[in-house]
């Protein structure tokens, strides 16, 4: 199967697509708007390995693991749209690009948590997020934005304040899928400081799909909290049995959470 990336509208119909040039490299630059209902098709020549992906030139690169042929990413509109930069999908000049993942870019020391394009459901491409509880399931208070890879903690709402909330609900919890086993050494959280909205969680317990966990403590700051903690072979990681401080807000929340490390086994 051929690298590609395809934009077609509600109906099917393909509004612009390019095909991969002899480097296995994809560049899609069209003119024309998105609208509701559009939808982006990567189309992998090779699952189960790793790829970067621009979907939209006001978003970070993205490194990302695939797991399917195809992976289709619904172009965010109205409320959805509020968690990501307002730039984004907007104008009618737009750059996407796909291309093999470099040795040297698999290989390195990097967040493994990172993937600006991460979507709900079951999307075929990791690192990917999912919570048992997200607040009004409002866009700004989704999982997937403790991975997009913007820190700004000291408001909450639309973009850069974009969070994961957990609706005051005392058995919230999220999972970090990588998709493949990885190793680690450093772990950072990122936990909302918009005082004195915000609480903040006093202890938290990380689970490791190796059925091992860590409790670990974190203070009232705008500063990251980080944790030392190294781990081989993991697939994935909970966030779980959150405490809340002694405050009077009900609303404690994540802005992000960053795992420092390499693929398993390198």
């Amino acid at each position: 199967m051929e690298a590609t990336i395809t934009v077609r509208d509600s109906a099917g119909a393909i509004k612009a697509e390019a095909k991969a040039l002899k480097t296995g490299e994809v560049i899609l630059a069209w003119e024309g708007e998105y609208v509701p209902g559009d939808e982006i098709v990567f189309t992998f020549p090779e699952t189960e390995t790793f790829y970067v992906v621009r979907v939209d030139d006001a978003m970070d690169e993205s490194f990302v693991y695939v797991t399917r042929e195809q992976v289709v990413y619904y172009v965010p509109f109205d409320e959805k749209k509020t968690s990501y930069n307002p730039k984004s999908f907007t104008g009618e000049r737009h750059y996407l690009t796909l291309r093999p993942a470099k040795d040297w870019e698999t290989a390195s020391y990097k967040n493994l948590a990172k993937n600006v394009m991460d979507q709900h459901g079951d999307p075929g491409c990791y690192p990917h997020t999912y919570a048992n509880v997200e607040t009004r399931g409002e866009a700004v208070f989704a999982a997937r934005n403790a991975i997009d890879g913007v820190v700004a903690n000291v408001s909450h709402g639309n973009w850069p304040y974009e969070s994961w909330g957990i609706n005051r609900q005392d058995d919230a919890e999220m999972t970090l899928d990588f998709g493949r086993p990885v190793d680690f050494d450093t772990i950072v959280l990122y936990t909302r400081a918009d005082f004195p909205h915000d609480n903040w969680w006093a202890k938290a317990t990380l689970t490791f799909s190796d059925g091992t966990s860590q409790v670990v403590e974190m203070e009232k700051s705008v500063e990251s909290h980080t944790f030392a903690i190294e781990k081989k072979n993991i697939t994935w990681i909970k966030l779980g049995e959150l405490i809340k401080a002694e405050d009077p807000s009900p609303f404690p929340a994540l802005t992000q959470i960053e795992v420092y490390g390499r693929e398993g086994g390198r």
